[in-house]
């Protein structure tokens, strides 16, 4: 399975650590913040496995087609972890600022709940790194000519 790439092993292997990094979170909120809402949990269990899921698809592209530059795993998958929290953060801002005051207490140095971005980009690179290495990436990884590079 992980001999040849794979689309298919990307997106397992991105949703797989998603996944897990999702009830990570799920299972550490309520000591960190107790009021944070169970849908929020199940929300994030969810979007982490998204973007693992979105991750492992972007995988295929290498190249941007306008800019004309190449877009290594390590530049890809932490721009798409750290834009998927940033999309995250900006429609439960209220749920996010609650829960990191919960967190860090009043006047804590990580109060904005904006460094979620920052955490998503290096949940991105983790994912990225993994989907990569046992995936592949590039057409290859959707081509059943091995000569596709």
């Amino acid at each position: 399975m992980f001999n040849n790439p794979s689309l298919i092993t990307r997106i397992a292997i991105g949703k797989g650590l998603g996944a897990l990094i999702g009830f990570i979170i799920f299972f550490m909120i309520p000591y960190l913040a107790p009021e944070t809402s169970l849908m929020l949990r199940w929300g994030i269990v969810l979007w982490y496995t998204t973007m693992g899921a979105i991750i492992g698809v972007f995988g295929v592209f290498t190249w941007h087609p306008i800019l004309k530059l190449p877009m290594p795993w390590w530049f890809r998958a932490p721009l798409l972890g750290g834009w998927l929290n940033f999309t995250l953060v900006f429609f439960a801002y209220d749920e996010f600022a609650r829960m990191t005051h919960a967190i860090f207490g009043e006047g804590g140095l990580m109060l904005s709940p904006f460094w979620a971005v920052l955490e998503g980009a290096l949940v991105g690179l983790f994912i990225g790194f993994f989907a990569t290495h046992f995936g592949g990436e590039g057409a290859i990884t959707v081509s059943e000519d091995e000569s596709v590079s």
